[in-house]
């Protein structure tokens, strides 16, 4: 039997004009007839579009995968690059602060126009080879090669050095509240160059008191009433003795 789609459509418009307060309803159900009755008589039914597939879970972790081990191409050419700048620059006078400064100015420069993050390491070897543990020592005052309890350079040298690795200490900062530096790297070079801590600490103080803190008195009758306890104990398990 052939349906008529338009007798169908003008039945259902009668019944809603009869009953004008549930036009809402019907027309709602209306729709969803002749929906219905269009995919019985095309035989297509209507498939549910797709959402676009996103990135599988741990997707953007550093620990899955190949997920940032991948170098792309340019990147090793980059990087090297800025090694070798580093290892040609000569040595300058470590006493002389206009010259640190402005080895400190070309340090930051060089990663600027290679647009690299500079690094704790890079500025250290600039700074005449020194490593990692030599630029430590001199931020925190820290022996550096015998020479006592102070760093073997100028007050205003090692003030200058010190500045230029706040700014690192800045700049990293800045990387991770902007989310450009991957959290677990950041994390790891937070605590290693700047000292950063996520632990919990407990602080104990001992209970200590003086001599003015006890009374005698009480003292004494707290022992004379656990003696008598003991006694009234010993003679009520002796009468249960002996009653047997």
């Amino acid at each position: 039997m052939a349906l008529n789609l338009d007798e169908l459509l003008t039945s259902n418009t009668e019944e809603t004009k009869s009953n004008p307060k549930e036009t809402e309803k019907v027309s709602e159900k209306d729709k969803e007839t002749v929906s219905k009755v269009k995919e019985t008589v095309s035989g297509k039914k209507k498939t549910p579009a797709k959402k676009p597939k996103g990135k599988p879970r741990g997707g953007n972790s550093p620990v899955i995968g190949n997920n940032g081990l991948m170098l792309e191409e340019g990147d090793n050419a980059k990087f090297m690059g800025v090694q070798l700048a580093l290892f040609n620059m000569p040595n300058i006078d470590m006493d002389n602060v206009e010259e640190v400064q402005q080895r400190l100015s070309d340090y930051f420069t060089l990663y600027t126009e290679r647009d690299m993050k500079p690094t704790v390491a890079g500025m250290a070897v600039a700074l005449n080879g020194h490593s990692r543990q030599w630029l430590h020592s001199v931020v925190n005052n820290a022996p550096t090669g015998g020479a006592g309890y102070t760093a073997a350079l100028r007050p205003e040298v090692a003030d200058t050095i010190k500045k230029a690795y706040i700014l690192l200490e800045n700049l990293w900062e800045t990387y991770m509240s902007a989310g450009k530096v991957n959290p677990v790297a950041g994390i790891f070079l937070g605590k290693n160059n700047y000292k950063y801590q996520d632990k919990t600490e407990y602080v104990l103080t001992p209970n200590q008191q003086s001599d003015n803190d006890y009374d005698a008195d009480e003292i004494r009758d707290r022992y004379i009433a656990a003696d008598q306890q003991k006694r009234l104990s010993d003679n009520s398990t002796m009468d249960e003795g002996q009653s047997d």
